[in-house]
C-alpha cells in the first residue's frame, strides 16, 4: 500500500519540475478553457449535487447573444481555436436552443463540448449536436442500473447513459469520457463498472470522490472513509497499469506518493490560471466546480479579458492559503493549499484531500 505522506526522491524530483512548469504558467495565464454555466435548470435531483440545481431555476437561462459578446472581446486577444469552450449547467440539454447555440460557439472559431448526464440525449439531440459541431462530451456514471438511478434519483437515467456511450463509441471523432463519483454505495462495484466500461469500448474513465459541498454536505452515503478513499487510488493505479482504459483520478487535491500514478500529469490547480468561467449571472470565474464566491467581476458591468488579465489574483498567487491546517505542512510547495472548490467564502479549506487518506 502507497504512503501518501511519504515522497520518494525521485517523486520529489519529479514534482519540483512540475512546480516550476506551473509557476510559468501562472505567469502566462493562457485562456484555455472556457465553461459557460448556461443554465441552473435540471431534471435530475442528483444526491451529490454542488450547486443544489432544479427543475425550474430562480436565475434565468443565460441569452446566447450575452455569451457571445465574451466570445467576440476574447477573440480580439487571443486565437479562438485555442480556447475550448464547455457548456456546463445545471443540465445543458435542458436549452430547446443547446444545439444553436453550439453551432454559432463553432462558427466563432472555438471548438466547443458539453458535460451532460445524458437524461435527454435522444439520437436526434446526439446528431443535432454533432452538426453543430460538437468536439467533446463528458457523460456522468455512477454506477451500474439501479445503483446510478438511485445517485441520479430516475429510474430512466442508467438506460440513457448507456445509449449515450453507445453512441459515441460509434463516433471516434468525438472525445468523450465518463466521469464516476464514488460514494458509500457503489464503492464495491468499481470492478464492474470498469468491466462494463471496457465491454462498451469506452477509452476514458476519470473517477472522483465525492466532495462535501451541497447536498453531498449532509448525506452519509457520501462520506468515504480514509480506508476506501485510499482504496481509490489504488484501483486506478492498479487499472492504469493493466492499460485496458485510461482511468485518472480527477483535480480534486495533491494525492502525495500517489502523484505520477493517478493522472496523466501531476496535480495542479488550473482554475484562474488556464480555466476560467462565465455563470449565469454573468459572474467571471474559474472552473465550474467551484460553488463559493471567487467571483472576479461580471460581464454585464465588465471586459472578460480585461479581467482575465488583470485579475484573478486569487487564484495565481496562493500564499494567502498558507494558514490554518495548511501553514506548517511541507507539502504546501507542491498543494498550493488544494482545489479552489474546497475552499469556502472565508478561504477556510473544507477538506483536506491529503490529510482525509489517514
Amino acid at each position: 500500500m502507497t504512503n501518501p505522506e511519504s515522497l520518494s526522491l525521485r517523486r520529489r524530483l519529479a514534482l519540483e519540475i512540475g512546480r516550476k512548469l506551473y509557476q510559468q504558467k501562472v505567469k502566462e495565464h493562457p485562456l484555455r478553457q472556457l465553461f459557460w454555466e448556461c443554465t441552473l435548470r435540471c431534471n435530475l435531483h442528483c444526491r451529490h449535487c454542488g450547486s443544489d440545481c432544479k427543475v425550474k431555476a430562480g436565475q434565468q437561462d443565460m441569452p446566447l447573444a450575452d455569451f457571445l459578446r465574451v466570445l467576440d472581446n476574447i477573440r480580439q486577444h487571443t486565437d479562438p481555436h485555442q480556447v475550448f469552450v464547455i457548456v456546463t449547467g445545471g443540465e445543458p440539454l435542458m436549452r430547446e436552443d443547446i444545439a444553436q447555440c453550439g453551432a454559432v460557439i463553432y462558427q466563432k472559431g472555438f471548438p466547443w463540448g458539453m458535460v451532460t448526464n445524458a437524461l435527454y440525449l435522444t439520437p436526434q439531440k446526439f446528431n443535432d449536436l454533432l452538426r453543430a459541431g460538437l468536439h467533446a462530451m463528458t457523460i456522468s456514471m455512477d454506477g451500474l442500473g439501479e445503483e446510478h438511478n438511485w445517485m441520479r434519483g430516475n429510474k430512466y437515467s442508467f438506460d440513457m447513459v448507456s445509449q449515450a456511450i453507445d453512441m459515441l463509441v460509434a463516433h471516434p471523432e468525438i472525445k468523450f469520457d465518463i466521469l464516476t463519483c464514488v460514494n458509500r454505495r457503489n464503492y464495491p462495484h468499481l470492478s464492474a463498472i470498469k468491466q462494463f466500461l471496457i465491454d462498451k469500448g469506452v477509452k476514458h474513465w476519470r473517477v472522483v470522490a465525492v466532495f462535501p459541498v451541497g447536498r453531498a454536505a449532509t448525506d452519509p452515503d457520501m462520506h468515504l472513509t480514509p480506508e476506501e478513499y485510499r482504496g481509490i487510488l489504488d484501483f486506478i493505479k492498479l487499472t492504469r497499469k493493466e492499460g485496458l482504459i485510461d482511468c485518472s483520478y480527477g483535480c480534486e487535491g495533491f494525492m502525495g506518493n500517489y502523484e505520477g500514478d493517478i493522472r496523466n500529469h501531476f496535480y495542479s490547480c488550473q482554475a484562474g490560471v488556464t480555466v476560467g468561467s462565465v455563470l449565469v449571472d454573468g459572474s467571471i470565474s474559474a472552473c465550474a466546480s467551484i460553488r463559493s464566491n471567487y467571483h472576479q467581476g461580471n460581464i454585464y458591468q465588465e471586459n472578460f479579458m480585461e479581467v482575465w488579465q488583470h485579475r484573478f489574483a486569487p487564484y495565481r498567487n496562493r500564499e494567502w492559503m498558507r494558514k490554518d491546517e495548511c501553514a506548517q505542512c511541507r507539502h504546501f510547495r507542491y498543494c498550493l493549499g488544494s482545489g479552489m472548490h474546497l475552499r469556502d467564502d472565508e478561504g477556510r479549506l473544507i477538506m483536506c484531500p491529503l490529510h482525509r487518506l489517514k
